[in-house]
């Protein structure tokens, strides 16, 4: 008989977790005032908040191998589970595109002037083509087809191909336009290779906004977004081992993520940790750091049973795409397109009359913004309650 698999709360925590801390530091009150640590590292280096997305692709990497493997306990035909990887990255990749080009026009504050028209045919030219969603979408998809029917020797090699080949690209290679190596400008964002390919195949309008001529989840840095989820994998084929105690499995989930933590740091000294090109070192540190916080999350609520405190971060785990899609939404309505005349000529967002009103105008400008951002991830939580109540979850 097959074997029975456990179900570890702690893997919905800690998914639910992240999704949460996402939208915490995704929705301040303001930009302009913000807690350190809830802000990304100016370039190298890293903040809390930057360990949010690469915890999100190593757990998309667990479940991953976790799914295929139930999967063919229950005696699914390969082309049916590679037709699921194909369908599901795909999905993704879409459901982040449409997010980008919401409202699927520019308003009017930007186009005063301008027709509908002439507005829609703006928002397509300015239509970001990657995002949050779309790297989640095309690593797991990459991530899922290169160990899906790999041995674990190969999916080593093919891990360290990603790593040591992204770090040869970004140092080594002259950068078409300027004939500089990057190993010179790893501090000029919009002069290394991976910005130079964005520009060159997706353009400057389709970049993101805040970066004008580089994307920090471009198509080059996507490569070791990759790694990530494939490491996020080996854990997940470390977990299922149910012939070891659990106990055992959390000592090597330790002790692995510990040195891969250490790798991720000596590597640091000559390829910068650094979220925004998702440097080799990031990869190693943060999958490391995943390791350990996830084996300390099994720890607490699997061996010790405390689990009191774990209800909100169940229901954000187990809907995470609806928490991420919607809120999305939520704050693109809010902030950008639901707008009123202020009665002084000007106009507001709602997001910005919410936030002077009920937060800023008695509290100190970071203590408002942050019990904005956490009225937000409050709001999401009863959304999501409400849906769990359901039986309602938003797959793909």
């Amino acid at each position: 008989m097959a074997e029975r698999p456990e179900r570890l709360v702690s893997l919905d925590v800690f998914r639910g977790m992240t999704v949460a801390g996402m939208l915490l530091v995704n929705n301040p009150g303001t930009w302009s005032a913000i807690y350190p640590p809830l802000e990304h590292a100016a370039w190298n280096g890293w903040t809390p908040t930057d360990l949010i997305f690469p915890f999100f692709l190593f757990i998309v990497g667990i479940t991953t191998e976790l799914s295929l493997r139930a999967r063919r306990a229950r005696g699914d035909d390969e082309r049916a589970i590679l037709r699921q990887i194909l369908r599901r990255g795909a999905l993704i990749f879409l459901f982040g595109f449409l997010l980008s080009g919401f409202p699927f026009f520019t308003w009017p504050p930007a186009l005063p002037e301008a027709s509908f028209l002439d507005r829609v045919v703006d928002r397509i030219e300015h239509w970001r083509v990657l995002g949050v969603l779309q790297r989640i979408g095309l690593a797991y998809l990459f991530g899922a087809l290169l160990t899906w029917r790999t041995t674990l020797r190969q999916q080593f090699a093919i891990l360290a191909v990603l790593l040591f080949g992204y770090w040869a690209l970004m140092t080594l290679v002259p950068v078409p336009d300027t004939g500089v190596a990057g190993r010179f400008v790893l501090d000029k964002p919009d002069q290394l290779l991976s910005a130079w390919l964005d520009r060159t195949i997706l353009g400057t309008n389709h970049l993101w906004v805040g970066g004008k001529t580089w994307d920090p989840e471009g198509l080059l840095s996507t490569v070791p977004a990759i790694g990530t989820m494939i490491l996020g994998t080996f854990a997940g084929r470390w977990i299922a081992h149910q012939e070891r105690p659990l106990t055992d499995r959390l000592a090597g989930l330790f002790a692995v993520g510990a040195l891969t933590m250490m790798l991720g740091l000596v590597w640091h000294w000559v390829f910068p940790i650094n979220k925004s090109i998702w440097t080799s070192s990031y990869v190693l540190f943060t999958a490391g750091m995943g390791a350990v916080s996830l084996a300390t999350c099994m720890w607490i609520i699997d061996v010790m049973q405390v689990r009191r405190w774990t209800f909100p971060f169940v229901v954000y785990g187990t809907n995470p795409m609806l928490a991420f899609l919607g809120s999305g939404l939520m704050a693109r309505i809010t902030s950008s397109i639901w707008t009123w005349d202020t009665g002084t000529g000007s106009r507001i967002s709602a997001q910005g009359f919410v936030f002077n009103t009920l937060y800023a105008s008695w509290l100190p400008p970071r203590e408002a913004s942050f019990a904005y951002a956490f009225s937000f991830v409050a709001l999401w939580f009863l959304i999501l309650w409400g849906a769990w109540k359901r039986g309602f979850v938003l797959k793909v």
